[in-house]
């Protein structure tokens, strides 16, 4: 049996931690590098679809996130005025009965937390800032800015999408900016004084949207996020503190349960909503992007996070048993097979239309990505 790779994964991100966690099960020694000094956890929530909830099971995470998420009975979409219901994606037990998994809505960082406990933290190297990689004849050298080098048998660039590796192999790119924002937050559900937001509901305006939901399994904490347009956005600032009085008065005259949500958030935090087109190609050699780093889209789906950890699922199975003279032709049977998945959720994001009418979610849902049929 074939000893495993030795492979380096660049970013400690969502697809990185999967993929570090994948990668071990199917036998490889990995090795994370992340270029923050410390992880922090981000004031934000997360939904768990059921196709990501599939992966998450494999890795042994079900049972820890069904105790510290919340199990939401459906996704409301009403109007932003009157408060019609526009479609109701049910959730709960009917979802998890179609689909084999549950959806759950969780705070960002307890899914982060959640994968770095399955992947042993001196495997994780913090505080580097990959400068540059050589591809040779026995593999990959990578270069940091603290002065460290490394080699490994194949890389897997989950960087995010402002991915060094993706400018180092492709060119550089700015991603596309959409010309609008996004400001959001967690906080205490305590400063609703009693008011209940419902499990999980999109107001739609006109050109205008906020999705709030409680991360939760006791409703204790809650988040909210927008959508609206600010196209002079200084993209340099990637997150900044929001004005919360400015938010409230770009909502102002949405419903009035939006009104209670908003007139409780204490601070906020915005940030530009960005995606890419579907790039063609991903691997080079024993390189490969995953995640973010290669198919980056708007949040319209809440699938983002939810590709990545289907990508880890699938390149540990493309690597199984793979040697050192295997990676780069298994690399490419990993792009193959995620490439048009991929491609297809960010120009569907990119509408944003997901659940303002009638809306099929089997092919999202739908997905295991450890049963899904391989093309060779």
């Amino acid at each position: 049996m074939p000893a495993g790779l030795n492979v380096a994964i660049i970013g400690a991100g969502m697809g990185g931690l999967a993929s570090a966690a994948a990668l071990r099960k199917a036998g490889h020694t990995v090795t994370v590098y992340e270029q923050a000094q410390q992880f922090t956890r981000l004031g934000a929530g997360i939904q768990i679809g059921c196709n990501a909830m599939h992966v998450l099971r494999g890795l042994g995470l079900e049972a820890h996130l069904r105790a510290t998420t919340f199990y939401p009975r459906s996704w409301n979409n009403r109007d932003w005025r009157t408060g019609e219901v526009l479609f109701d994606m049910l959730f709960g037990r009917s979802a998890e009965d179609k689909y084999g998994a549950p959806y759950l809505l969780a705070h960002r960082g307890d899914l982060h937390a959640a994968l770095a406990s399955i992947v042993p933290a001196e495997l994780v190297h913090l505080g580097h800032k990959l400068e540059g990689l050589d591809q040779t004849i026995a593999g990959v050298r990578l270069a940091f800015a603290n002065g460290r080098t490394v080699e490994a048998d194949a890389v897997v660039a989950a960087d995010g999408v402002n991915s060094i590796v993706r400018t180092a192999l492709f060119g550089e790119e700015e991603p596309h900016f959409t010309g609008r924002i996004a400001y959001r937050t967690v906080y205490p559900a305590a400063r609703l004084a009693g008011f209940d937001m419902g499990d999980c509901t999109k107001w739609w305006g006109e050109n205008r949207h906020i999705v709030m939901y409680p991360v939760k399994p006791d409703r204790s904490e809650v988040y909210f996020v927008t959508s609206q347009p600010e196209p002079g956005f200084n993209l340099e600032s990637w997150s900044a503190k929001g004005d919360v009085n400015v938010l409230r008065a770009a909502f102002d005259g949405f419903h009035p349960d939006v009104q209670r949500v908003l007139a409780a958030c204490p601070d906020v935090h915005k940030r530009p909503l960005v995606d890419r087109d579907p790039l063609e190609h991903w691997v080079e050699g024993n390189v490969a992007l995953l995640g973010d780093a290669c198919h980056p889209m708007t949040p319209y789906m809440a699938q983002g996070a939810a590709m990545a950890i289907e990508d880890a699922a699938i390149l540990s199975r493309c690597l199984a048993g793979v040697e050192r003279d295997g990676v780069a032709a298994a690399l490419q049977r990993y792009e193959r097979n995620r490439q048009p998945r991929t491609a297809r959720m960010q120009v569907t994001s990119r509408t944003n239309s997901w659940g303002k009418g009638v809306t099929d979610t089997d092919w999202v849902y739908g997905y295991n990505a450890w049963t899904a049929p391989l093309i060779s």
